[in-house]
């Protein structure tokens, strides 16, 4: 390793947590502590939880006196209060995903020693002589690396239409998913779809897919999920139908990629903050969820006959990448586990 101790990882989530599989997936041997949010919930509620986060404090301490770590790396939720509280003796970088950090973050940055964030206007949500550095947000090594005509050739693509990207995360979105299947034959006349919609929707997916003629259905090419093809498909698209979730700020950035941005309406606001930041630089449009079925398709269709505003957007968008985040993000860990 260039010299240089192998690193000993350890990741800890909360019980029942979506990220076990992927992080088992990643060969990083996995944790679990009982966690449970504590603002926002009813009078009925918060004494469970209270217990819960009391609980994830004695089991954090137990899990810090078995692994003795040099350093600790918070990326948000609830489940990073007990470890942070139970650790407050270890060096501690929180990294803030989001352009505005939740308050669990932010009970956490009180904490640590430095707090690493996506973009220059997270600062103004800590005080001003807050240990903050920006390192960009981090995205997998493949995500850039894929030529637009080879991607297209991999996914089946043809080259001589433009291809819209259509997703709501590693769930899916009922709202997007909705919204594009009601006007899927008008968008199918315009363009080529990559949808990647979640599992819950899929088989309303697959079977309007079925209904479709054949020239529409050789244009449509949906998918429940997409993994290792993920990077392809955002190196192949022209416009991206997408939730503004934290990962909007990287990987957009990364490969230029115009989006239409649908803020998910109920967990608070980070999302807006997310798509308004990205829209206010020229990268993106932001459209409500509420009045989505009614603008889609117009917007779209106005892009698709814009190719200056879309080549505007699209070097907007990759202006705002980051390719060095997670190296810098890694530096500052290690900056850290060696003052310790």
């Amino acid at each position: 390793m260039n010299g240089q101790a192998a690193v000993e990882t350890l990741w800890v989530g909360g019980k029942g947590g979506m990220e076990s599989a992927l992080v088992a997936r990643a060969g990083i041997p996995f944790r679990t502590i009982p966690a449970a949010g504590l603002h926002g919930v009813g009078p009925r509620n918060f004494p469970r939880n209270l217990g819960l986060m009391i609980q994830g404090v004695g089991a954090s301490r137990r899990i810090l006196q078995e692994f003795k770590p040099a350093v600790m790396l918070f990326t948000g939720g609830y489940v990073a209060v007990p470890m942070a509280l139970a650790g407050r003796r270890v060096p501690s970088l929180v990294y803030v995903p989001d352009i505005e950090p939740g308050l669990a973050l932010k009970t956490v940055a009180r904490l640590a020693k430095r707090v690493a964030v996506s973009a220059e206007d997270s600062r103004r949500y800590f005080p001003a002589k807050a240990p903050v550095v920006v390192t960009g947000y981090p995205v997998r090594a493949s995500l850039g690396q894929q030529d637009r005509d080879g991607a297209q050739a991999a996914l089946g693509l043809d080259p001589t239409l433009p291809t819209i990207l259509v997703s709501g995360g590693s769930k899916g979105a009922r709202s997007i998913n909705m919204a594009v299947l009601q006007h899927l034959e008008r968008l199918l006349d315009l363009a080529q779809i990559i949808h990647v919609s979640g599992e819950l929707d899929w088989p309303v997916v697959e079977e309007r897919r079925r209904a479709l003629d054949a020239t529409r259905a050789g244009r449509y090419h949906a998918y429940a999920y997409l993994h290792e093809q993920m990077p392809m498909a955002l190196a192949a698209a022209d416009l991206a139908v997408w939730r503004a979730g934290a990962s909007s700020l990287g990987e957009l950035p990364m490969v230029g990629l115009p989006a239409l941005l649908v803020p998910y309406p109920y967990a608070w606001r980070y999302q807006k903050v997310n798509a308004e930041y990205l829209a206010r630089r020229g990268a993106a449009l932001v459209l409500e969820d509420e009045r989505l079925p009614e603008e889609l398709l117009p917007t779209v269709v106005s892009l698709l006959g814009n190719p200056e505003k879309l080549a505007a957007m699209r070097n907007s968008m990759h202006s705002l990448a980051r390719p060095d985040a997670a190296a810098a993000i890694a530096d500052q860990i290690r900056q850290l586990g060696g003052e310790h």
